[in-house]
């Protein structure tokens, strides 16, 4: 059977000042006004995965409100110690799929994601869990890019499988503009995140290739889980897995896809004005264009700029050209703390 599992961690540093550590990217309506990522991601599984076998995997801090947003099962709930990169939460929660199901196959998805086209989200999915089952391999999904974007990883394609499916050659993460449109160049797809496997290959390569975490799956398997992420290194599924296993195959996804990585993602997921204007609550434009604004309650004047972003939230305002929301870590890192930390 089909099983899922959401990573739903996060600092909720990228679209400060609005998101915060207790209400990130994945807690806020940024896709649409009437529901989060999290809850637009849940949907999207809807007719692929029942809710009884999606588990979502996440931080104490945010486990009360995304239960109850989301509203899944209180067993499927994985509420970590302490965050230690994707693949611990990915191997806990393919050991507990097993658990429940000894023939799990399962798909792995972030729910900050803005995904479009059900129907064909579907359609790459059952794709990649098909090639996953045929040949006993690890299965990535593939977007194929439309910009050289510097922010996501690519993937190399390599031999052909079959006719939907082909061996990774290599990994490509976060090139410079001009690798980037090398890769484009010669057929790399960006690296969606969403990945498919059966439990059983996915705990034996993680056997084979990942050292920081193998000799902590007894841990597991004595449902100590405290004891399982205080023996693992922390480490990324791409990096501790991917990038090392010679057991990997990507399909191509025909869906939309963003991970919405910062301020300038809503210039491309939501819908834009005559101007080219994103606008979100009381803001209020003369001649202005290219810009994203979001204000919660105090109403935002726009006039003779070009390509800005504008938040006002949680007692801060930020403006900062829209080609530089990649940077805002950086910039909150130079800020003192009284003003970087938000009130309570």
């Amino acid at each position: 059977m089909i099983w899922a599992v959401l990573l739903a961690g996060g600092a909720g540093t990228r679209f400060w000042p609005l998101s915060s550590p207790t209400k990130p990217k994945q807690l806020l309506p940024l896709t649409r006004n009437d529901q989060s990522t999290a809850e637009a991601t849940l949907i999207q599984l809807d007719g692929l995965v029942p809710r009884e076998r999606i588990l979502l995997v996440t931080g104490e801090a945010l486990a009360p409100a995304l239960g109850a947003t989301l509203g899944l099962p209180s067993e499927n709930m994985l509420v970590e110690p302490f965050p230690a990169s994707t693949a611990p939460a990915i191997v806990w929660a393919t050991l507990e799929a097993l658990t429940r199901d000894p023939d799990a196959e399962l798909l792995t998805l972030h729910v900050d994601w803005a995904i479009g086209n059900r129907e064909g989200f579907h359609q790459a999915a059952r794709a990649a869990l098909d090639t996953a089952r045929k040949y006993d391999c690890l299965v990535t999904v593939g977007i194929v890019p439309s910009r050289p974007e510097t922010g996501y990883g690519y993937i190399v394609p390599g031999p052909e499988l079959d006719p939907t499916a082909k061996k990774v050659a290599r990994f490509s993460e976060k090139p410079d503009a001009p690798t980037a449109l090398d890769l484009i160049a010669n057929g790399a797809f960006w690296n969606s995140g969403l990945f498919a496997w059966t439990g059983r290959r996915l705990v034996a390569e993680i056997e084979q290739h990942t050292p920081e975490i193998a000799p902590a799956l007894s841990a597991l398997e004595a449902r100590d889980v405290a004891g399982f992420f205080q023996r693992v290194t922390p480490i990324s599924i791409d990096v501790g897995l991917l990038e090392r296993s010679n057991a990997v195959a990507v399909v191509p996804g025909d869906f939309q896809w963003d991970d919405i990585g910062n301020w300038d993602a809503l210039h491309r997921v939501r819908p834009r004005d005559g101007d080219g204007n994103v606008f979100i609550g009381p803001v209020h434009a003369r001649d202005a264009y290219e810009c994203v604004a979001w204000s919660e309650a105090v109403p935002v004047v726009l006039s003779g700029v070009r390509d800005l972003v504008v938040v006002c939230a949680n007692g801060r305002v930020l403006v900062m050209p829209r080609k530089s929301a990649p940077q805002m870590k950086r910039l909150l890192e130079s800020l003192p703390p009284d003003v970087r930390n938000l009130p309570s």
